[in-house]
């Protein structure tokens, strides 16, 4: 069983205080297992997976890497989407910032294999 990964990938463009971006980051993490819990919600024989409760008990890695553009941020969601990894994209509705316009914030991609994730995050910058 290989370890798992997850990768959240902000928009570095949008110049926000890090108390946003903390917080747009914390929300696409965290719809992993919003997700999750839905998915056991609706299934009474859905199970975790083992190496998913191993990541969720035992340090759930993340990191937190930068992208310059709405445009290379949704090129990796598309990528690692392809790939079959988990994908969520997060929109921030606009209304502390960026003057009431909905904008894509970031992106969590997995929690999946480490090896995967890297192919296609690793040449991202670390926030």
């Amino acid at each position: 069983m290989n370890p798992l990964k997850q990768v959240i990938v902000m928009r570095a463009d949008l110049n926000i205080g890090r108390g946003k971006m903390v917080a747009q980051g914390a929300h696409a993490s965290g719809m992993f297992l919003v997700h999750r819990l839905m998915e056991l919600a609706s299934d009474y024989h859905a199970k975790v997976p083992p190496e998913e409760m191993i990541w969720m008990t035992q340090g759930m890695t993340k990191i937190c890497v930068a992208v310059d553009s709405e445009a290379e941020l949704l090129a990796i969601a598309a990528k690692a989407k392809e790939a079959g990894l988990r994908v969520h994209v997060i929109t921030d509705a606009g209304r502390t910032e960026f003057n009431g316009m909905p904008t894509k914030t970031s992106v969590a991609i997995g929690p999946n294999d480490a090896a995967v994730v890297d192919a296609i995050t690793r040449h991202l910058r670390l926030l």
